[in-house]
């Protein structure tokens, strides 16, 4: 039986982090490599993609690699994981954080916010929904089809606490600007991380006989700088009165993509401040 101690060790298990070199995706790198995993960086950008990588191997001593793929086409994340195999062997882990999150203040043409519903462009929508949802969908097949033949892994969906709860779009609300120009949250938000969920839940029981289990992170908002008033509204909507700080989800990861979460398949773990249990 292992110590709890050993329970954390990831020494040597190559983790696949999709959008791994945006905010979080590093974060998530950092937490897989301060435990001994190896991060595998999957991003647009391969030159940012090898800066993580870099910066991952040179602060933790193991073996981090960057590698460029668009995971909305399924011949890229079949030649991801081929590089990967060849390079590392292997793949354990998969964490679908890849997302388009567009920060909430443009304004469209004539005057018209275009995040809002009414005229929220199809473009748009498919390209949201492409990224979040069928990124994670292709990379889920390939990766965890490739862990079920080899004994087992980890599939972690980054879903948010805007998969249980509507966004509430008074906190974006901007004073002196007409309703019509208005940023709102975008509806495709909500959309792929509620897919997640459900995605997470069908991915559960699929290859569970070959030892492959699935689990989502719902995280809440995270304290990036934002402006003082939208930071301020927001933490009145969560009972600890704070975002989070971008830091505050690593452990959190490394239990889930851990043999310390050995027993956890289809769940989803809450970790928002306690905003949704208002």
């Amino acid at each position: 039986m292992k110590s709890v101690r050993d329970m954390f060790d990831l020494t040597g298990k190559v983790a696949v982090i999709t959008g791994g070199a945006g905010m979080l995706g590093q974060k998530h790198a950092e937490a897989i490599g301060e435990f001994g995993g190896i991060p595998v960086i999957v991003d647009i950008d391969q030159g940012l993609c090898d800066r993580v990588a870099d910066k991952i191997s040179q602060q933790f001593g193991v073996n981090s690699l960057g590698i460029s793929a668009d995971i909305t086409k399924q011949d890229h994340v079949e030649v991801l994981q081929d590089k990967i195999l060849k390079q590392l062997g292997r793949v354990d882990i998969l964490i679908n954080n890849a997302a388009n999150n567009p920060k909430v203040g443009s304004t469209g043409l004539d005057g018209v916010h275009n995040s809002q519903l009414e005229v929220f462009p199809l473009e748009i929508w498919d390209q949201d929904i492409a990224v979040g949802l069928t990124g994670s969908f292709l990379c889920s097949r390939t990766f965890g089809a490739t862990m079920a033949l080899n004994g087992g892994g980890v599939i972690l969906n980054i879903a948010s606490d805007l998969a249980l709860i509507s966004p509430d779009q008074r906190i974006y609300r901007r004073e002196g600007i007409p309703k019509k120009a208005q940023s709102v949250k975008p509806v495709t938000y909500s959309v792929v991380k509620s897919g997640l969920i459900g995605l997470t839940r069908y991915l559960a029981t699929y290859w569970v006989a070959q030892g492959v289990r699935c689990n989502a992170l719902s995280p809440g908002g995270v304290y990036v700088d934002q402006d003082k008033a939208f930071v301020k509204r927001l933490s009145q909507l969560i009972p600890m009165d704070r975002m989070a700080d971008k830091d505050e989800y690593k452990a959190a990861i490394v239990f889930m993509v851990s043999d310390a979460s050995s027993y956890m398949n289809g769940s989803n773990l809450v970790i928002d401040g306690g905003r949704t249990v208002w």
